[in-house]
């Protein structure tokens, strides 16, 4: 990744909260500074935007030349160019010696009036106010930024959904191989586990350079919980919900997908969710284009499900269909926009999923899930897996 001078403009921000810079410190688990700086780094640093657009980071000196490399901030400041060893000396607290650094820049770039993300670490905060600054807490400017992707994000993502599909694909074979050993799914010898598919799927991931957290299959009637990762062995005529949310080891983009598949005979209630699930996944897929509402879209979905006899959300349901439509993914799994009862308007560049699912205890869950492009003009699947419930 080159440098860049060209600042991420969150002037808008900087200006109704009436601040003279924002300030983020953390490190690029922070999907906020990752995007902000495309620099990746375990320990913690500093990125501060001056009203003027000046974007600045402060960091270790061993990772300046590494940051120099691969940041898009140009403007790299280290801890020894502000004096944190004598400070930590006069402080007697490396904590407060590096708050004192980040004082020190402010005041060189003459700002007094900081905003801050909600999550900003409470004892900087503290420390800041202490020395004659004044911080507010804002919601977060990037996030929206975030929300629409260009075509290298979008590149990435759509890397990161083929080595889902292809695992989605490794699990779903392992399914469709399995014999019916008394009740129970047989795979080469040995009963069919929710461990066993996830390890199939973690091993695939790798392969592609990506890796997964809480990968859900979840078999049988709990299933029905809809985050539930599942455990032990997998049974016949059952439902089988496998979720895969990768995220690339390198670029840390998400891509995210759901299937359910049964090996057996499903149950005449088994097939009617699943065809209704179908339905109205289908319904609000076709939805998508720019300036369509997330509320219109979440609102068919449940159009649908209701023609079909089924509970919703919207009805305060604590069953049948019980979760929002979809979610936007990046940087972070769920990210804005959300497909619920939000009245956002779609744009070109997001990149949501279309999710719906029906959950009754004492018969299962059923969810099916793919990724979606808002293109200029309509929508763009990047799911290729097929949707096929009996194996």
């Amino acid at each position: 990744m080159t440098s860049s001078t060209v600042p991420i403009d969150i002037s808008t921000t900087l200006e109704s909260h009436r601040s003279d810079a924002y300030l983020m410190v953390g490190n690029s688990n922070n999907a906020d500074i990752y995007y902000a700086t495309r620099f990746s780094a375990s320990d913690q640093f500093t990125y501060i935007q001056i009203k003027d657009g000046t974007e600045i980071l402060l960091m270790s000196d061993m990772e300046k030349g590494r940051a120099e490399l691969e940041s898009r901030v140009s403007d790299i400041r280290t801890l020894q160019g502000c004096d944190y060893r004598l400070k930590v000396k006069e402080r007697q607290d490396p904590a407060l010696a590096y708050c004192d650094c980040i004082a020190e820049i402010l005041q060189k770039e003459g700002a007094r009036h900081i905003a801050v993300p909600r999550d900003f670490p409470y004892h900087i905060a503290q420390t800041l106010k202490e020395e004659g600054f004044s911080i507010q807490a804002v919601k977060s400017p990037f996030s929206q930024v975030r929300a629409k992707k260009d075509e290298s994000e979008i590149d990435i993502i759509r890397k990161v959904q083929d080595a889902c599909n292809t695992a989605m694909k490794a699990a779903a074979e392992m399914v469709r191989k399995s014999e019916n050993v008394e009740g129970v799914l047989n795979y080469r010898g040995f009963a069919l586990t929710s461990e066993m598919i996830r390890k199939e799927i973690d091993m695939t991931l790798l392969e592609h350079g990506c890796e997964a957290d809480s990968t859900i299959v979840a078999g049988g009637t709990g299933s029905a919980n809809p985050h539930w990762e599942g455990e032990g062995p997998l049974k016949a005529d059952e439902p089988v919900v496998i979720d895969i949310f990768p995220r690339s080891k390198r670029e840390k983009y998400y891509a995210d997908m759901t299937r359910t598949v049964l090996n057996g005979n499903p149950s005449d209630k088994l097939k009617d969710m699943y065809d209704a699930v179908l339905e109205a996944q289908n319904a609000g897929i076709e939805m998508v284009k720019p300036g369509v509402k997330c509320s219109d879209i979440h609102n068919k979905v449940c159009d649908v499900f209701k023609e079909r006899g089924y509970d919703t959300v919207r009805e305060g349901s604590s069953v049948g269909f019980i979760h929002s439509t979809g979610h936007g993914v990046g940087l972070e799994i769920h990210e804005l926009p959300f497909v619920g009862n939000s009245d956002v308007e779609l744009e070109e560049g997001n990149i949501i999923t279309i999710e719906p699912g029906l959950y009754y205890p004492d018969v299962g869950g059923i969810r099916l899930e793919d990724l979606i492009l808002v293109t200029a003009d309509g929508h763009e699947n990047l799911t290729e897996m097929e949707k096929k419930f009996v194996y």
